[in-house]
């Protein structure tokens, strides 16, 4: 082995040592567009969830529209729109069985209602059958539709109605106290019209007195116009309140 000593390293002259700088700076990112581009992402996601966001509230949002807004006028239905609507009260009722029930615990479905007294007459007889026929005709969408019966006195119930009122809710609920809520046409009784409440719990429409089986067929239409209307927003399914027999 050679034992001469090592040659020191020659620095490397200036203008190469300016350019390996010059290849380190330019080499690396500048913070400036690693914000920018963060802040494009960011702002990116935020479009996305959004987009997101509207996709699913749009069923909703058309919903209201088209019962608010876009929704027939008088001309066009069999039923007498109210307006302005008229919100459930604030109402304690009892059930066949005495318990109370708060009238305003029925929101989230639509309502279709009848009133009579216990002894049910004739007339209340073929409502309670026309509610259960027009219910049971909506197919898939019955569960949406709740029937009531209000009773407005304080006779005792018939027995003989427990069958038809099965999958129905009865209440009693003050008379007085009822009128200041529903209001039958000009001329007419209360008792002689079917009443539809919203999911919202507005009375909203009444349909004509003396109702036979072609008017609850026309009536039918105008609630099936309406569920399409209001496609979710009310609570299928929601078992009977107050119901006479179980």
């Amino acid at each position: 082995m050679s034992d001469a000593p090592t040659r020191p390293l020659k620095p490397a002259p200036a203008a190469q040592q300016d350019q390996l700088l010059d290849l380190t700076v330019h080499s690396l990112p500048g913070a400036g567009a690693s914000n920018g581009a963060g802040a494009r992402q960011t702002k990116a996601g935020r479009w996305k969830m959004i987009a997101v966001l509207l996709v699913c509230a749009a069923p909703v949002v058309a919903s209201y529209l088209s019962y608010y807004v876009i929704r027939p006028d008088s001309r066009r239905v069999f039923g007498e729109l109210i307006d302005p609507q008229r919100p459930l009260p604030s109402l304690q009722a009892l059930t066949p069985e005495a318990v109370g029930v708060e009238l305003q615990s029925l929101r989230g479905q639509w309502l279709l209602i009848s009133v009579g007294g216990a002894d049910c007459d004739p007339l209340c007889e073929q409502h309670l059958y026309l509610q259960r026929q027009i219910r049971e005709s909506l197919g898939k969408d019955k569960d949406r539709v709740e029937r009531v019966w209000l009773i407005d006195d304080l006779a005792p119930l018939r027995q003989a109605l427990l069958p038809a009122l099965h999958d129905a809710t009865v209440l009693r609920v003050d008379a007085a106290a009822l009128r200041g809520w529903l209001a039958p046409a000009a001329g007419r009784a209360l008792p002689e019209h079917l009443y539809l409440v919203d999911p919202m719990g507005n009375w909203m429409m009444r349909f004509p007195a003396a109702l036979d089986k072609a008017g609850a067929a026309s009536a039918k239409r105008d609630l099936e116009r309406l569920l399409r209307a209001s496609g979710s927003w009310d609570t299928p399914g929601r078992q009977s309140t107050g119901a006479a027999a179980r």
